[in-house]
């Protein structure tokens, strides 16, 4: 996809449940692979970073095996890497080809280290510099002072300190603190300047002491690690939630009123990022935190404060408060951000260029950018992401002053938050949720509302209808719930147009038998199943929007939709309705008489509905109630649309 075009946003609010840290993701891969032991690592991002390190481990002997969905078992080596020559390509990650620099200069080996053309331009001579001080033999192949590298053998001496700089990146010292171990031999490192993104740092100092390593530091300017010293596995580890990436969804929350919350990481975080949330309480925005969240909500009175910060601390993270200063009450600032030059593309000159496209004043210094807000942003603008990820991140907040907004080449997020669109539009993008009990009208009304909006439409019946009807061709009783539940949760379906297919088979007309429809009433009170479905469901939402409709789309489905609406019917009316659906069916039309049993039933299924102890159907307070008995189609969308227009008031 060469664009994604983000409509006009108003509203953010609801959760995301973040993928790992890219930052402790490949630092972790690269420990376990040194170290003694057998290391399950959880919760690894799946990422183009993480992708290409995972593939260097591989290609250097380190036995990896997939333990299902983000779970990696690596079997380490004990030390230096068994494969002694390798021609690895490392793409674009510098928390892969930095640290990995340091290992293979102390594995004994020849080596290769390359990656794709903007990493040719990412200095590496402080790390080259430190290590050849101690006699590694490295060697430019292209550019001095920048990759591609070549690696071979040498004798390591370690009689004096090594001595780095820290101003351009802490990866230098995150690569030689991680790398050093390896000699077994006491290495000091000293800092010739000031080290920036300090808490880089103290995530690579945590991560080796999980791994068995201690390193004594003196201030942020002398390093020791002792000799004698290995990695060891520390068996079973967890990767954070990716604190640079809670970043967007806390100033969405921020921006776009709230609440917004962010699982994954929370007061108990390792990353320095996470203090992103107290710039944004510099700014006025509300935050609450817990040992493994963070909630953001716009301030009291909506307006969030211009700022003044040193964010040399938060680099990454800084460049979400360059877009939230266009939503700010004045000039904001950014200091101390020199970093941002070396990063996948000069991220000063590239947020300069764009937020200027936008209308915003902007001055930008060596190591500083200032942003000045205008009232309105321009309209319909093409943000170039220069194949950096946060670029495109950050800039798809600028859609939440109410304008629509073109992200090109959307798919650079792919190093390292491959769904961040779809995540991002699960808080943004808005939900009518109609609900009601069956032949209420819902369907069809929510269809219809959905074409008038040109909104996504959910069906969720459909999906339980589905499963119950798989669960039946594979001869499953809807008794089993857990059996239920694993269909449910694998169920091979697929909504093309007005077509509902199972297993590539169309079943529009199979999953309206009454049969079915019971059983997928039987097995929407099971607890399992509906778990099982919930972000089956919830992955539907999508922009421009979407209008979901069942009997707990608004309570619990989307909880946090804008717009929920209550439809409902006599069961007189809805047993009409029923009754003349069978007639266009082809039922013969003197079977008036079942008129009876077909009140009879839907009475049962309301009652059954209203009783199960999970999502039960009622009325909630918050919903719009919809009384259809009297009502046509046409009169029944018109008074959805009615709470559509009256509670988003942005489509007047």
């Amino acid at each position: 996809m060469d664009f994604l075009q983000l409509p006009p946003l108003q509203r953010a609010a609801g959760t995301v449940k973040l993928p790992g840290s890219k930052s402790i993701s490949n630092r972790m891969l690269l420990l376990a692979a040194l170290a003694g032991g057998t290391t399950e690592i959880r919760d690894l991002l799946d990422s183009a970073d993480t992708r290409v390190m995972l593939t260097a481990l591989a290609s250097l002997g380190i036995g990896l095996e997939s333990q299902g969905i983000n779970c990696w078992r690596v079997c380490g080596a004990g030390g230096v890497f068994p494969v002694k020559q390798g021609d690895l390509f490392m793409g674009n990650a510098g928390t892969a080809i930095r640290p990995l620099t340091a290992a293979l200069a102390l594995s004994g080996g020849n080596y290769k280290i390359s990656g794709v053309p903007r990493m040719h331009e990412r200095p590496i001579g402080d790390l080259v510099d430190g290590l050849r001080q101690i006699g590694c033999d490295i060697r430019y192949t292209g550019n001095e002072g920048f990759p591609p590298l070549e690696i071979h053998p040498a004798e390591v001496k370690l009689s004096a300190p090594i001595k780095v700089r820290g101003d351009v990146s802490s990866q230098f010292l995150t690569a030689l603190l991680m790398g050093l171990p390896l000699t077994g031999k006491t290495a000091v490192i000293e800092m010739t300047t000031e080290l920036i993104s300090k808490p880089y740092i103290e995530i690579t100092l945590n991560l080796m002491a999980r791994f068995g390593v201690k390193v004594e530091r003196e201030e942020w300017q002398r390093f020791t690690i002792p000799g004698g010293q290995g990695y060891r596995s520390p068996g079973v580890v967890y990767v954070e939630g990716d604190a640079s990436s809670a970043s967007y969804f806390l100033a969405a929350g921020a921006i776009g009123g709230g609440p917004v919350r962010v699982e994954g990481v929370g007061k108990q975080s390792i990353q320095g990022d996470v203090k992103f949330a107290n710039a944004l309480e510099t700014m006025g925005a509300c935050i609450a935190w817990g040992d493994n969240w963070i909630e953001s909500s716009a301030p009291a009175d909506g307006k969030l404060k211009a700022f003044d910060l040193d964010l040399n601390h938060i680099p990454d993270a800084a460049m979400t408060l360059a877009v939230a200063a266009l939503f700010a009450d004045g000039k904001c600032t950014l200091r101390n951000i020199a970093s941002w030059r070396v990063k996948e593309t000069d991220r000063i000159v590239a947020m300069a260029t764009e937020l200027r496209k936008l209308g915003a004043a902007v001055e930008e210094g060596v190591d500083w950018i200032a942003v000045t807000p205008v009232l309105t942003l321009q309209e319909n603008v093409g943000i170039d992401t220069y194949d950096d990820h946060r670029v495109a991140m950050c800039f798809s907040l600028a859609a939440l002053a109410g304008v629509p907004v073109r992200i090109n080449d959307p798919k650079c997020v792919s190093k390292t938050f491959p769904d961040y669109f779809d995540a991002f539009a699960r808080v943004t993008a808005p939900v009518i949720a109609i609900d009601g009990p069956s032949a209420s009208g819902k369907g069809t009304v929510a269809q219809s509302v959905a074409a008038a909006l040109g909104y996504h439409f959910l069906d969720s019946g459909a999906l339980y209808r589905l499963t119950a009807l798989a669960a039946m061709k594979a001869n499953v009783s809807l008794d089993d719930e857990q059996a239920v539940a694993t269909v449910a949760a694998s169920l091979p379906a697929e909504f093309a147009g007005d077509r509902i297919l199972l297993a590539g088979e169309e079943v529009n007309e199979a999953i309206r038998a009454e049969e079915v429809g019971n059983g997928a009433s039987k097995i929407a009170a099971l607890p399992a199943v509906r778990t099982a479905l919930l972000e089956r469901q919830r992955a539907y939402r999508r922009f421009p929007g979407l209008v979901a409709d069942g009997r707990d789309m608004g309570s619990v489905v989307f909880p946090d939709a804008p717009v929920k609406v209550f439809l409902t019917a006599s069961a007189a009316a809805r047993a009409e309705r029923r009754y003349k659906q069978l007639i266009d069916k082809g039922m013969p039309d003197n079977i008036r008489p079942l008129l009876r049993d077909i009140v009879k039933d839907l009475e049962e299924r309301d009652a059954r509905d209203a009783a199960r102890p999970v999502a039960p159907l009622k009325h909630y307070p918050d919903a719009d109630l919809v009384d259809t008995t009297a009502l046509t189609i046409e009169q029944a969308v018109a008074a959805v649309l009615d709470s559509v227009h009256r509670k988003l008031p942005f489509f007047n």
